[in-house]
C-alpha cells in the first residue's frame, strides 16, 4: 500500500475509505452501505457530485478493507462505535445517506450525535429502508440456515446471481450479512423527539421489501421538511436510478450548504 492509500485508509480509524478531499468542500456526505455492502457502493459518487461536496463512503467492521474486523450483531454498539470514529470529521456541515439497512444506521448516527451534543446533519437522505417506528414485516432470517439467507438474498437482488452460486466466495460473505441483517431484525425503536433536520427519502416503485408507503412513513421522523422520491427500480434502485438520486442530492445538498 503506497503513502497516500495508507492515509486514507486511516481515515476516521478506519471507518471513511476512498474518500475524495475537495479543495475547499462546503458539506460532507457520509455514506452508509445495505446489509453485506461496503464503501465501494459509492465509489461511483464523488466524481458524479459537484466539488463542493465531499463524499465520505463509510466501511463497516467485516467487509472489503475491514474483512479481518469483527462485524457488529447489534444496531446500537455499531452506531456508537461510528459515532466515536467519526466525530472529528464534523467540523463542516454534514450530510448522511444511507440505503437498506445503510438508512437505519444513518437516522440512529444522527440521533446519536444528537445525544452527545453535537449538531444534527443538515440534511438527512434515506433509501429503501423503511421508517424505523414501524414494525418489521418480514421473518428474521439472520439465524436461520444458510439456504435461507441466500433466498433473502435472491429477493433483495443485493448480489449477483453467480456470486450466489459459488459456495466458497459465500462462506467469505455470509458471516458479515448474517450480522447485518441481525442489526436489522433485532433493531427496537426508542422514541425521542423528532429531528430538526430535513429528511429526503427515496423509494423504488416496485421494490417488494420496502414499498413507498413505508418510506413515506419517515415524515413523523421530522419537524422540518420531508420530500419523498419514488424512482424506477426494486429494493436495488440505488443502481438503476443512481443518476435520478445524484441529481436530488446534489441539488439538496448545495441548497442546505448555502443556509448553512
Amino acid at each position: 500500500m503506497n503513502r497516500t492509500a495508507a492515509i486514507a485508509a486511516k481515515r476516521a480509524h478506519g471507518w471513511i475509505v476512498g474518500a475524495r478531499r475537495p479543495v475547499a468542500p462546503a458539506v460532507r456526505l457520509l455514506c452508509l452501505p445495505h446489509a453485506g455492502g461496503g464503501s465501494s457502493a459509492y465509489a461511483s459518487w464523488a466524481s458524479a457530485l459537484d466539488d463542493t461536496i465531499e463524499v465520505c463512503p463509510v466501511e463497516l467492521p467485516g467487509r472489503q478493507s475491514r474483512w479481518r474486523d469483527q462485524a457488529f450483531t447489534d444496531c446500537e454498539p455499531l452506531v456508537d462505535a461510528l459515532a466515536t470514529a467519526i466525530r472529528d470529521e464534523l467540523g463542516l456541515p454534514y450530510a448522511l445517506f444511507g440505503h437498506s439497512m445503510g438508512a437505519l444506521l444513518a437516522y440512529e448516527l444522527a440521533r446519536a450525535l444528537r445525544r452527545r451534543g453535537l449538531r444534527e446533519p443538515c440534511v438527512l437522505f434515506v433509501s429503501g429502508g423503511p421508517a424505523p417506528q414501524l414494525p418489521r414485516e418480514q421473518p428474521a432470517v439472520h439465524d436461520q440456515p444458510d439456504d435461507m439467507v441466500v433466498a433473502k438474498l435472491r429477493t433483495l437482488g443485493g448480489l449477483p446471481e453467480d456470486v450466489l452460486a459459488e459456495p466458497e466466495l459465500l462462506e467469505v460473505l455470509l458471516p458479515a450479512i448474517r450480522a447485518d441483517f441481525s442489526v436489522c431484525e433485532t433493531y427496537r425503536h426508542r422514541p425521542e423527539p423528532p429531528l430538526g433536520c430535513p429528511v429526503v427519502a427515496f423509494a423504488g416503485a416496485e421494490d417488494a421489501e420496502v414499498p413507498p408507503a413505508r418510506m413515506e412513513a419517515w415524515r413523523e421522523q421530522t419537524t422540518a421538511e420531508f420530500e419523498l422520491h419514488v424512482l424506477a427500480g426494486d429494493h436495488f434502485f440505488v443502481r438503476s436510478s443512481q443518476a435520478a438520486i445524484l441529481e436530488t442530492v446534489q441539488a439538496t445538498l448545495v441548497s442546505a450548504s448555502g443556509r448553512a
